[in-house]
């Protein structure tokens, strides 16, 4: 027996190495390579598109090389970077800052989805968040729940972002120094900028989803204003508040207002759209070609549309400016079909005046989602008439209710103002200098616009919807039943005020006094990373503010308490 030796049994390398990438837990690794995948499959689109046009054109001016540079250039365009036309007639470069919205959605959708699956463990169906007691099945997940002992936890959610973000940029700063050789070159300094801040806020949107869109650093931006105002934002369970939804209606019926306007002046000048689309190009690649761009710059006639039945219009170059009461005439452009739906030059006449039915009904639809907010009142009835409700059977009185109207108004100009921002540009220098709506104009002209009817339509219904709001039956509440806590104390009753549910923590939170654990090591402290959207205003040792942690580990049902 002296001569034997004792071994021990190892696994091939190879085994073990498939072994550690299938348990692996999803870190900065899997981030960089889903940033960096979502980057080339963006170029790769555009280069496909690119090639299959240059392929199919019978006139093309450029070899491989030259269409390459385009598909990167436009890539690049896509991020909201401004190009530069170096090959003009003057010799001097022009600038091209005219992104087409719809194009800017493919590069959006990568990013997110790569940092949101940057987070999943593997088994594509969500991440968990809450981590302790109640952190379990059902609403402690983004999805459709998953146990935490089902795969390798989830990676944290800085690794993820920082991971997507590295990795996509990684990619882009070739594409961009690869995309200043061709003839249509990218702006170092809007390349700069915009690249990193699309890639930043579309993988933090996407890490936000993935887990279950928490309320931590949102309530972090958001604690300098008052409560009430929070509370307006965003409610307690984590959902959009009454006037954030408002102001996306709003918003959306200018947009979807907008391209109805584009929609009917297009037939009314169907003969002058058709003879442009014409002249363009004679092939069918060419016209196809022009058709593909029309399509992607909808959005954009859209939001000039919507700023035209505003007021302030849009400029077609330096001191050409169409809105309803005077079309100046525009410059020498190419023909082009989305260009045959500007109104005729001259003065305005009452057919142009009734685009002020946009806003007109915008600002309808802002007042009545703030008037079904303030009598349905959704957070005040899941906590038991606490957010909001100041009044009978949880109606918001005719103050707050104003006040969410003019906050709504104020969103959805910021809103406005932006896809303003965003519409327009530079096509060139000195008269082609500057092209769509003024984005502060715009942003005011909103304001206006819904403010006026909105105001009144919010308390008309408020008053109509709240006769029949307070003379509902109330809401009967169970008596307060102690259950012990999870470390073996007691809950508080505090009042017993009502209950909201947090999905995204996994635990609930109660409206009013106290709820902790008597006897525990961590009894009535407050996790106020936690807190829905920053909600709490008290301190750690006593009670005040509005919703306290309860470690009861009840994710499906409410505590009885």
């Amino acid at each position: 027996m002296a001569g034997v030796t004792q071994t021990t049994a190892r696994p091939a390398p190879l085994t073990l190495l498939r072994t550690r990438w299938r348990d692996r837990s999803p870190g900065l690794g899997a981030g960089l390579l889903g940033g960096a995948v979502a980057a080339v499959l963006g170029l790769a689109s555009c280069a496909a598109l690119v090639t299959l046009l240059w392929i199919s054109s019978p006139y093309p001016d450029s070899g491989p090389e030259g269409t390459l540079h385009v598909a990167a250039s436009l890539w690049v365009l896509a991020h909201g970077a401004e190009l530069v036309r170096a090959d003009t007639l003057s010799g001097t470069p022009a600038p091209v800052g005219v992104t087409p919205l719809l194009l800017v959605l493919l590069p959006v959708w990568l990013l997110h989805r790569a940092a949101r699956d940057a987070t999943d463990p593997g088994d594509g169906v969500g991440v968990a968040v809450g981590s302790g007691p109640g952190a379990g099945a059902g609403t402690g997940f983004a999805g459709e729940g998953r146990l935490p002992d089902a795969g390798p936890p989830p990676v944290s959610a800085r690794f993820a972002w920082v991971g997507v973000v590295a990795g996509y940029l990684c990619v882009a700063g070739p594409v961009v120094l690869y995309a200043t050789g061709g003839a249509l070159r990218p702006s170092w300094w809007w390349a700069a900028l915009c690249l990193p801040l699309v890639a930043m806020g579309a993988a933090g949107a996407g890490v936000w989803t993935a887990f279950g869109r928490p309320g931590g650093p949102v309530g972090r931006a958001l604690r300098v204003l008052p409560r009430n105002l929070r509370e307006l934002l965003v409610e307690p369970d984590a959902r959009l508040g009454a006037s954030t939804r408002a102001a996306g209606a709003g918003a959306a019926v200018l947009v979807g207002g907008g391209a109805l306007l584009v929609g009917v002046s297009l037939v009314w000048h169907g003969a002058a759209a058709q003879e442009a689309f014409l002249r363009l190009t004679e092939g069918w690649s060419g016209r196809f070609a022009v058709l593909l761009l029309c399509l992607v710059l909808v959005p954009n006639a859209a939001v000039w549309a919507a700023v035209y039945a505003l007021g302030p219009g849009f400029a077609l170059g330096a001191g050409h400016v169409v809105h309803p009461l005077a079309s100046a005439p525009a410059p020498l452009l190419p023909p082009f079909p989305l260009l045959a739906a500007v109104p005729d030059a001259g003065p305005g006449t009452p057919l142009h005046w009734a685009a002020g039915g946009v806003p007109l009904v915008a600002g309808t639809v802002v007042g009545w989602f703030t008037a079904r907010a303030a009598t349905g009142a959704p957070v005040g009835a899941a906590v038991g008439g606490g957010a909001g409700g100041d009044g009978a059977g949880g109606v918001w009185s005719w103050r707050r209710t104003a006040g969410a109207t003019v906050v709504a108004a104020v969103l959805c100009a910021v809103l406005v103002a932006l896809l303003a921002a965003f519409a327009g540009g530079p096509l060139g220098s000195d008269a082609l200098a500057r092209f769509g709506p003024v984005w502060w104009q715009a942003g005011g002209a909103t304001l206006a616009w819904i403010v006026v009817p909105a105001v009144p339509v919010a308390l008309v219904v408020r008053a109509w919807r709240g006769r029949s709001a307070a003379v509902r039956e109330p809401v009967v509440r169970e008596p307060v039943v102690r259950e012990p806590a999870v470390d073996g104390g007691e809950v508080a009753d505090g009042g017993g005020r009502g209950w909201a549910p947090v999905p995204f923590v996994g635990r609930w939170w109660r409206r009013g006094g106290r709820a902790g654990a008597e006897g525990g090591e961590d009894a009535g402290e407050v996790d106020e990373d936690a807190v829905p959207f920053g909600l709490y205003d008290g301190d750690d040792e006593g009670g005040g503010g509005p919703y306290d942690l309860l470690p009861v580990d009840s994710p499906a049902e409410p505590p009885r308490g």
